[in-house]
């Protein structure tokens, strides 16, 4: 009987490209994907983290590719660390070597980034949409790739350590950047090199549940467009070309209701250009209602609850799993909101005194609902002024969050609440942000427009 001939498995020490930069190649046999490392510094190759995820990788059947993206003599200048641009090109280069090589050249290609590696990751990725299948970023920098991420292809994974309190927003931006099939996992109690017992093991696990699915025989040629996160050309049922159009199909659900008076009221700033297309196609008066959420402690993107106009707060369930908040605490982000509120109400009081709420149909609006904090803070503030109805219409939100909205407001209209839920913007294809000067003029010309109507 004849047995099938088991492959063998290669390890080399390899120099990669035309700068000649030392690797470590190792091809399990069978492997139909490989992952190339990517790290800012000349420690790619020997870092003891990177060695570790690379075996799983390898006994995921994944070929890795450990080297360094930069000389000893280039790493001393600190300047090429940061040069993106640099880092991008030694990246490409080591891809074109890969297929040449015999072992590796009908090999799917990955890159794993770290540090500013993974922004040249991105880069490099945006370059060869052809060729690059798959991207991992771990602790990394690819709010660095700049405005080049939203050209990126590839399947994206950002891992981020959950107390790794500067890194994690610049993530959260730059997965909103992103317009391809992509995820963002936040490993709770983890800092930047992920030393916490268990941390590292769970990057190496999503690493590989990534690859293994992206770069696999069967995986599909276009994951970019995989259904969680569509390209507006794909779904376009999920994804709003800017807050306009959200505001017109959320006009679209309400018309049918019968409404009193109506009047809709958006939360700055993004709200507002929600809410200004949503009143138009009502013909309903527009205003504002302020709300601010709390931020947490060295996590400014993150919330912990928020507070209204009145001055109540409303804290989040999670606030009490997030370290460094107290009463102190509470009651100094609470002042410093306050302060903001009162700013923003003499901007817009200016153009307008606020709209009579008492007996009326009251919609409030957003771009979308990420916690809740602000909604449920705008709508304690409402309630005191004994609205008629009260009608909360937003675009998106996760699931999560609806059951707590719900119960304060009299009827909740959600156009789409999609599970994994990760960020707002990934829902918008104009997301950008929403001035002042903007608000106030959306507010003045609605203002005009019901002056003309009562002449």
């Amino acid at each position: 009987m004849n047995r099938p001939q088991r492959l063998a498995r290669l390890e080399k020490e390899v120099l990669v490209g035309p700068n000649a930069l030392a690797g470590d190649l190792v091809v399990p046999g069978g492997a139909t994907g490989l992952v190339l490392f990517a790290h800012g510094s000349g420690s790619s190759r020997r870092s003891s983290r990177n060695r570790f995820v690379a075996e799983v990788l390898q006994e995921a059947g994944l070929a890795t590719l450990l080297f360094d993206l930069l000389h000893e003599d280039e790493e001393n200048d600190r300047r090429n660390v940061f040069d993106i641009g640099l880092l991008a090109e030694r990246l490409e280069e080591a891809t074109d070597w890969a297929a040449s090589q015999s072992e590796t050249r009908d090999l799917r290609i990955g890159y794993f980034g770290a540090s500013t590696g993974a922004a040249a990751a991105l880069v490099a990725a945006s370059r060869r949409p052809d060729v690059v299948r798959a991207v991992v970023s771990r602790g990394g920098r690819p709010d660095m790739a700049g405005t080049t991420l939203a050209d990126v292809k590839a399947p994206t994974l950002l891992i981020v350590g959950g107390d790794d309190v500067s890194v994690v927003p610049l993530n959260q931006q730059a997965y909103e950047s992103l317009w391809c099939d992509k995820k963002l996992v936040i490993v709770p109690g983890a800092t930047h090199l992920f030393p916490e017992p268990g941390t590292l093991e769970e990057v190496a696990r999503l690493a590989r549940d990534w690859f293994v699915s992206h770069l696999s025989a069967s995986a599909p040629r276009e994951r970019a467009r995989a259904s969680h996160h569509p390209r507006p050309e794909a779904d376009p049922a999920v994804l709003f070309r800017d807050r306009e159009e959200a505001g017109r199909r959320l006009a679209d659900e309400l018309r049918t209701l019968e409404l009193h008076d109506p009047v809709v009221l958006g939360i700055p700033r993004g709200g507002v250009a929600t809410a200004a297309a949503l009143a138009r196609e009502l013909g309903a008066e527009l205003d504002v209602v302020l709300s601010r959420k709390l931020r947490a402690p060295m996590q400014p993107e993150f919330a912990v609850g928020a507070v209204g106009e009145d001055g109540k707060i409303y804290v989040t369930p999670e606030a009490r799993l997030v370290s460094g908040i107290s009463n102190d605490y509470m009651a100094r982000e609470r002042q410093h909101q306050m302060q903001e509120i009162e700013r923003r109400k003499r901007l817009f009081r200016a153009v307008r005194p606020a709209a009579v709420l008492k007996n009326r149909t009251v919609i409030v609006t957003d771009d979308g609902i990420a916690t809740g904090s602000t909604m449920i803070a705008a709508l304690e503030t409402i309630r005191l002024h004994s609205p008629r109805e009260l009608i909360v219409a937003v675009p998106v939100a996760p699931p999560e969050r609806l059951p707590s909205i719900q119960q304060r407001c009299d009827r909740l209209i959600c156009l789409h609440a999609p599970d994994p839920f990760w960020a707002v913007g990934q829902f918008y294809q104009d997301f950008r942000q929403v001035e002042d000067d903007e608000a106030v003029a959306m507010l003045r010309e609605s203002t005009l427009g019901v002056a003309q109507g009562a002449d």
